[in-house]
């Protein structure tokens, strides 16, 4: 930390904090909430008008299925 002096530490932990929460938060629910998804997508460049609602959909429901699949899976060790 003393090599990077012009970094500001408290900025950086507040950051990584704060994703760190939301996170947890998308975990427990299971749910990106609305706002911050359009925020992500913004910020990857992703132009939402042109989606197809449909295939939106399907997508959205098969993510769903294999999000389930793995979460109420039990993995074991050997």
């Amino acid at each position: 930390m003393k090599r990077h002096s012009k970094v500001k530490w408290s900025e950086v932990v507040r950051k990584a904090l704060l994703a760190h929460v939301d996170g947890l938060e998308i975990a427990e629910t299971g749910v990106v909430p609305m706002k911050k998804l359009a925020k992500k997508l913004k910020e990857a460049g992703v132009d939402t008008s042109k989606i197809d609602l449909e295939k939106a959909i399907k997508y959205y429901e098969e993510g769903r299925k294999l999000e389930w699949k793995r979460l109420s899976t039990t993995q074991t060790s050997r």
